[in-house]
């Protein structure tokens, strides 16, 4: 009898999980009993279409936080391998002597202009997540994205970059070479660049280690994706000195993209197929892929002052509000 995939299983996804097992157990049986039982596996197929749906349509915020961690998530070299014609990685601070792996970067034609992509890179298995120290870069990582940047800047190529991170690396080495200060520099130069820069949270956003690269003139995140100024875990232990009641702090701290849209920090959502990105890498790319080029197209129009105060005036709108006296 054959099997279905082994893949990571979520938690929210059990029912799911068993339907689609006993239909191939199902169709197995009727194979080796030579029977048609066609009409019902069509049944059964219909019914675990539309309990996917249900499923992924209905998250709560903590259940789209572990979406948005899923190991089988596209990465950031995913994605620039399946949208780009040529892809050259380039590598190193200039500082240090030492490549992050955590922050990945290089010149690419993107729909046949050249381009500068960048981003966090997660590992697939618990080998390559060490070398990569889980997506949490160091100072040098957020230096090479800077030296990056400036490279693009000088050659007027638009700039592309991909948040998936915890956070920052906060060990007492990255302390000691200066982690604050990188971030801050990024934060501060990012605002003097004369091209276009396009930011999509494509998984996890965290805290200064996601905003070190993602100060951009538009910010797109993916459906199932989140962007917070700390990981509810944290979170949690800080308000309630309780890891365990993260999910309270998932709801209260706004981290969908449905909940950034309605603050107005984020431009654009992008669909994912029904399962999440992991489930379609192809198609979500190709999703990617046509936003990026259509905001490329629009932000074309603009010189370099003017991308400039338009980012200017997008940051310093954030966080505004009205005080009513009752």
């Amino acid at each position: 009898m054959s099997k279905p995939e082994r893949r990571p299983l979520l938690d929210f996804e059990r029912p799911l999980t068993e339907l689609e097992l006993r239909i191939v157990q199902i169709r197995d049986l009727a194979d080796e009993n030579e029977v048609d039982v066609s009409d019902e596996i069509q049944k059964l197929e219909a019914r675990a279409a539309q309990l996917r749906q249900d499923i992924f349509q209905n998250l709560t915020p903590a259940q789209q936080l572990q979406v948005a961690r899923h190991p089988r998530r596209p990465s950031t070299l995913d994605y620039i391998q399946a949208m780009t014609d040529e892809w050259i990685e380039l590598h190193g601070d200039r500082a240090t002597g030492i490549d992050d792996k955590a922050l990945v970067g290089g010149v690419a034609r993107l729909g046949g202009r050249p381009v500068v992509m960048l981003g966090h890179q997660k590992g697939r298995d618990t080998k390559d997540n060490v070398a990569r120290n889980f997506g949490m870069a160091s100072p040098g990582g957020y230096r090479k994205a800077m030296r990056l940047m400036n490279h693009a800047n000088r050659f007027g190529m638009p700039i592309i970059t991909f948040t998936d991170t915890p956070g920052a690396y906060a060990g007492v080495e990255a302390e000691r070479l200066g982690q604050g200060e990188a971030i801050a520099y990024n934060l501060r130069e990012m605002f003097r660049l004369e091209v276009p820069i396009l930011s999509t949270v494509i998984g996890e956003g965290g805290s200064g280690g996601a905003l070190g690269i993602g100060v951009g003139d538009r910010l797109m995140m993916f459906e199932h994706s989140v962007y917070t100024v700390a990981s509810p875990e944290a979170c949690a232990a800080i308000l309630w000195k309780d890891a365990a009641k993260s999910p309270q702090a998932a709801e209260a701290l706004k981290i969908t993209a449905a909940d950034l849209k309605r603050l107005g920090i984020l431009d654009e959502i992008l669909p994912e197929p029904i399962g999440g990105a992991h489930s379609d890498p192809l198609a979500t790319a190709a999703t990617l892929k046509a936003a990026i080029l259509k905001n490329l197209e629009t932000l074309d129009q603009l010189t370099g002052p003017q991308l400039k105060q338009m980012r200017y005036d997008k940051f310093r709108k954030i966080g505004m509000f009205s005080e009513v006296s009752a």
